[in-house]
């Protein structure tokens, strides 16, 4: 089995693990005192030859991402840290902030180092109130400890400025384009792109864009090295990375592991299936990534692999339901969200979630009409890769995978609502939980 490698949870068990003191008892803000020694450029080499993948979702290697922006022209140059984290079942930043977020401020502090810039933005969702007060808390401390600020570094010449930002909880604005016009105070939605943000990002200037896990694992590398992160992952995919196991499993949680690692051992870790129970189903990537089945459980985590088995890696929420649920009724919730949240800007998912949420509501309350699973799949179709931007295919994606794996079950509603053949009460963990 693969052994677990705690990097950026390594300290969550300690007492007030938030604090500077903490941080720093645990070789905190090494690196970033290693990272003042740097010429220009070795830093962003570094991320480029230890094959830091972003790790937000979409797997792009950060330093080329970094290397992207243009060559200095006098004028500012920004890093902004999403931490909009929307996506149902993804859960590892959060945690990750309360409990570590110097982490995150030395990673921030390491790439303006490397991109030439002097301010870092942390977009953070507003709603979670208690990390915003904990991050702006921790920036403080790195403020007065001289480690960010006016005229730090060894020569004290260097301004290094972070600001957090709540953002007002609205799902579109984890697309980067839309959180820049959010975080510009316009209502978010997405950019045309190009110009892309390496060019005209935040205040139409060069800008960074990487997630919290992706800027937390900078420090490690600069302290440790690239050979060290390398010896971690797979060949395709180094490092590590948190797996965020919920649903039917006897321990959920957050599994901070090497990529690579199968869902499997990854169950095991976690204490398997809910006593008396067997895997039904699983989301590998969150819900906007196709479903796998127990038949994938040997399937290594890593971005290729994950591709290559039909489905997407993305933000390592591993979602596991049991033969007790009904994937219409799941499905059906996730159509509700998406639908919800699509800004509206584009015709494809403006109303095409509108209609596969009608379509989803008919099926799950046994109404479906002779036909419907046909034109749930086709308009998923149409949906997809014609959006302005990804969410409409984070909508279509888990239509179209549950029909083509579980096709009978969406055409039993036609005539049996699925609380009949999937009672409520037995998928629920909780006993005090109402069912509606």
């Amino acid at each position: 089995m693969t052994t677990l490698k705690p990097v950026i949870s390594e300290i969550w068990d300690q007492e007030r693990s938030w604090k500077l003191e903490t941080y720093k008892k645990n070789h905190g803000y090494e690196a970033l005192e290693k990272a003042w020694s740097y010429n220009e450029g070795e830093l962003t080499q570094l991320m480029k030859d230890a094959g830091l993948a972003g790790r937000g979702g979409a797997g792009f290697p950060t330093g080329l991402k970094w290397s992207f922006l243009p060559a200095p022209d006098g004028g500012p140059r920004y890093l902004v840290v999403n931490a909009d984290e929307s996506e149902p079942g993804t859960c590892k930043d959060i945690p990750a902030l309360m409990a570590n977020p110097h982490d995150l401020i030395e990673g921030m502090a390491i790439c303006l180092l490397a991109v030439g810039g002097h301010h870092g933005f942390v977009y953070l969702r507003g709603e979670v109130v208690h990390v915003y007060r904990r991050l702006m808390a921790a920036v403080r401390e790195a403020k007065e400890a001289g480690l960010i600020g006016k005229g730090v570094g060894p020569k004290g010449n260097y301004d290094l400025d972070i600001t957090v930002h709540a953002g007002a909880g609205a799902y579109i604005c984890g697309e980067e384009t839309a959180l820049l016009d959010s975080l510009e105070g316009l209502r978010g939605q997405p950019r045309l792109k190009p110009p892309f943000p390496a060019a005209e990002g935040l205040y139409a200037r060069p800008t960074v864009i990487n997630n919290v896990e992706t800027i937390s694992s900078v420090p490690g590398i600069v302290r440790n090295g690239k050979e060290w992160f390398q010896d971690m992952g797979t060949e395709s995919a180094n490092g590590h990375g948190f797996f965020s196991l919920s649903g039917h499993v006897t321990k959920p949680g957050q599994y901070e592991a090497p990529l690579g690692i199968t869902g499997r051992e990854l169950l095991e870790y976690a204490g398997g299936i809910r006593s008396g129970h067997e895997l039904k189903f699983w989301a590998v990537g969150g819900s906007s990534a196709p479903l796998f089945t127990p038949e994938h459980l040997d399937v290594p985590l890593d971005y290729n692999s994950v591709k290559q088995a039909g489905s997407m890696l993305a933000t390592r929420a591993l979602m596991m339901f049991d033969e007790t649920v009904s994937v219409v009724r799941v499905i059906s919730r996730w159509t509700d969200f998406y639908q919800h949240e699509s800004c509206g800007k584009c015709t494809p998912c403006r109303e095409g979630t509108f209609w596969m949420r009608q379509i989803m509501h008919r099926l799950e309350e046994g109404k479906g009409q002779p036909g419907d699973v046909d034109l749930l799949y086709e308009i998923a179709g149409n949906i997809q890769g014609r959006s302005f931007c990804a969410l409409g295919d984070a909508a279509a994606t888990p239509i179209k995978s549950g029909i083509e794996l579980f096709r009978g079950e969406f055409e039993a509603g036609y005539t049996t609502p699925a609380r009949e053949l999937f009672p409520h009460e037995k998928s629920t963990l909780f006993s005090e939980v109402g069912v509606r």
